[in-house]
């Protein structure tokens, strides 16, 4: 205290010692002069533990600090006198009064000290169970001529209630049975990171998930068993994310996951992915597992939207694009999302009458052997011409059907139609017919199984019932019957996709399967030297021929495959490069003398699928922009129709819309169209699609003039995109008139 005294320019007395005036029970009035009163009080406020004194020198190190003080962080004065405060101290993020400010900062203002909190760092680590918490208050000390020489100030230990304040905090901003962030935080935080990123014109990222199923296991486990499975997600959400982004519960079985700075559409489809494929693996409850599956929605500001509003109704839109496709899939948001829950109406009610008036048809699929080419089994596919749309995908329309209760009835009408389709083969081909989790875990579908068997005559064993793993998401119970009577009926069984989904090695245990698929997917890049899907494929024949499983390779579409496929062992193979899916008539076609061989025939060498499109597009070559006609896309290049004059070699940018650009060279040219090679690849857009990683930022659309909006659809002059607003130099190309059938 004496030395606390001496640095507030107080006089002691001769003898160095303080005298109390009280002490000698006198009345006596302290005044600013009465210097040993003053002293007196100051010790008798730090002996009741009040609170403590402390001062610093203008380096900011500590001078003084109460010896209680010291006492309550367990440490010697000596050790503590002369330290920076910033060593020994921190200030709490979280604490409003500091706005989120370190300590340094507060004292190098020479900022007056309001019940700031910090906590003690020395020694203390937030791994430690216990930490202390302290509150400063103080202000700047001057001498007469203006320099700072420090600060003097009182401390008290807040500790139980800080501790009780954050733990009221946390309720508030939680969600009490995961620990996550609730909604009420989450769009808080929203709105704060929106706010501070729009002047520094900066991205992030929200993803929208629920979980599928969800609701099957607290129907059928219980309430409790549902909470455990809810706990389990959020860890699993927390090991996908990490520290890249803040992670919400918003109530039930929804959640959000806010990412800041990252708008790269690749990465927030793998992240997507990855949280798919976590969240979708098997949960230890009690004795049993629950087995669920999860879509995502991606919304990216500021080009899906620059409120919270609406980036939260962009990425719900994507999340329930996700769900109606199919489920287990993620898509981006677009602006043509928002009609889509009308459209797929249409397409329902356009389904059943294609149905009621053979619309559909089925066409076949062969697989072959790979050491003589012959024909062992063929996988029907179903196909739809519409009257008005044209050829609709089955990855349109199957999911549309699984939806409703469409996918029983067209079940029903693929095996019966596949089973009489047969007969006319060699005895040797068996049919494959593919069956929807839907269909499988109907109780009536062993029953119609055997119905198609006995109306075509045909032999149990030349059926064959691809299955995917989606089929064990159901009630096991159910499911394992269901095996059980198929086997009875000496049906075979194979299982499709394998590889890609949730948890295949434990499935193969208990379930009859009599062949496995091997995915496209890896047949795609396992010519790819810095790819391990040759490996894969290799791992996979040897584990289906460890357990007595035929194995089919499918996706194979030219000769640098084929060969890769065949060194690893596969022995069925199924692809364009022996044949495309054909019509019943087409197959008898190729049948002769009773014999069915088909040679392969195709590319040398893979290259990345090229979709067929066709839509009006912008091509930007300088100063100028263009209209074209995009006719193929793949992740690597693409076709153009529609200019003419354009040379091998030039650099060009495509604009694909909805700010969308492809920077690419001409590789190819002709009289009126070429081809491009992409500098960046394109990436999956999670709909079957492709899509830019990048996007022109409406912060650029902006500064040339626009409002600062959510990205418009359509494409953008080159005014726009930071060009000229009259070209400089003449056209150098023409625009030349296609047409669909070009």
């Amino acid at each position: 205290m004496k030395r606390m005294f001496q640095s507030l320019g107080g006089q002691l007395a001769p003898s160095g010692d303080v005298r109390d005036p009280l002490a000698s029970g006198e009345i006596a009035i302290v005044t600013r002069e009465n210097a040993q009163g003053r002293l007196a009080i100051l010790d008798d406020f730090e002996d009741a533990k009040i609170g403590w004194l402390w001062a610093s020198d203008a380096e900011g190190r500590l001078t003084y600090l109460s010896d209680s003080a010291a006492g309550s962080l367990g440490r010697e004065q000596t050790d503590l006198l002369g330290q920076p405060l910033t060593v020994l101290f921190e200030t709490d993020r979280d604490n409003p009064d500091t706005s989120g400010r370190p300590l340094q900062f507060l004292l190098k203002s020479r900022s007056k000290l309001k019940s700031t909190v910090v906590r003690f760092a020395v020694g203390k680590s937030a791994s430690e169970v216990k930490q202390t918490w302290w509150t400063l208050n103080a202000r700047a000390k001057f001498d007469d001529g203006g320099k700072f020489v420090g600060y003097r100030g009182s401390a008290r230990d807040v500790t139980v209630e800080y501790e009780r304040e954050i733990i009221d905090n946390r309720l508030a901003d939680h969600d009490a049975l995961t620990g996550l962030h609730n909604r009420v935080y989450m769009d808080r935080r929203i709105d704060g990171m929106l706010a501070a990123f729009k002047p520094a014109k900066r991205s992030c990222a929200l993803l929208m998930l629920d979980l599928d199923r969800f609701k099957q296991v607290n129907d059928t486990l219980g309430h409790q068993a549902g909470d455990s499975l809810l706990q389990q997600v959020a860890e699993r959400l927390r090991s996908v994310v990490g520290d890249r982004g803040e992670i919400g519960r918003l109530g039930g079985d929804e959640f959000q996951v806010l990412l800041p700075d990252l708008e790269d559409r690749g990465k927030l489809g793998e992240l997507a992915d990855k949280i798919i494929q976590i969240v979708s693996q098997p949960y230890p409850i009690d004795d049993k597992h629950a087995v669920i599956g999860t879509s995502v929605g991606v919304a990216v500001a500021p080009f899906d939207g620059v409120e919270r509003e609406e980036l939260v109704r962009s990425s719900d839109l994507a999340l329930y694009a996700a769900k109606k496709g199919g489920r287990g899939q993620f898509r981006f948001y677009s602006t043509d999302l928002k009609d889509e829950e009308e459209e797929r109406q249409l397409l329902v009610d356009d389904l059943r009458e294609a149905l009621a008036t053979g619309q559909l048809e089925l066409h076949y699929q062969p697989v072959v052997l790979a050491e003589d080419c012959t024909v062992k089994c063929l996988e029907a596919l179903m196909r739809w011409e519409h009257p008005e749309r044209g050829f609709v995908s089955p990855g349109v329309f199957i999911p549309v059907a699984e939806e409703s209760d469409l996918i029983n009835q067209l079940g029903e009408w693929a095996l019966m139609q596949a089973s009489e389709a047969a007969l006319a083969w060699p005895s040797t081909v068996r049919v494959a017919v593919n069956v929807s989790a839907k269909q499988f875990t109907n109780p009536a579908f062993p029953g119609i199984v055997t119905k198609a068997l006995a109306a075509s005559g045909l032999e149990p064993d030349r059926l064959e019932l691809e299955l995917t793993e989606s089929v064990f998401l159901g009630d096991s119970e159910v499911t394992d019957k269901t095996f059980a009577t198929l086997k009875k009926l000496g049906v075979r069984l194979a299982l499709d996709d394998f590889g890609t989904g949730y948890s295949s090695l434990s499935y193969l245990r208990a379930a009859p399967f009599d062949k496995l698929k091997v995915d496209k997917s890896f047949v795609d890049s396992c010519t790819e030297t810095d790819q391990n899907s040759a490996k894969i494929i290799a791992a996979i024949v040897g584990l289906s021929n460890a357990l007595g499983m035929e194995t089919t390779v499918e996706g194979v579409e030219a000769f640098d495959q084929l060969e890769v496929v065949r060194s690893k062992g596969a022995t069925l193979i199924q692809g364009w490069l022996y044949a495309k899916a054909m019509p019943q008539e087409q197959v008898l076609a190729r049948i002769h003398d009773g014999r069915f061989k088909i040679e392969p025939e195709g590319p040398d060498r893979h290259r990345p699928e090229r979709r067929s499109v066709y839509r009006r597009i912008g091509v930007i070559h300088e100063d100028h922009r263009y209209n074209a006609m995009l006719r193929d896309l793949s992740k690597t290049g693409a076709r153009v129709e529609g200019l003419a004059g354009v040379p091998q070699g030039e650099p060009i940018v495509l604009d694909l819309g909805a700010g969308q650009l492809a920077v690419g060279v001409v590789t190819r040219a002709g009289d009126a169209d070429f081809a491009v090679e992409f500098e960046q690849q394109l990436v999956s857009d999670g709909a079957n699609g492709l899509c830019t990683r990048h996007r022109v930022s409406p912060y650029a659309l902006a500064a040339a003039g626009m409002p600062l909006t959510s990205l418009p659809d359509g494409s953008y002059s080159v005014e726009q995109l930071g060009g000229n607003a009259t070209p400089k130099s003449p056209p150098a190309f023409m625009e030349v008139v296609t047409s669909k059938a070009a």
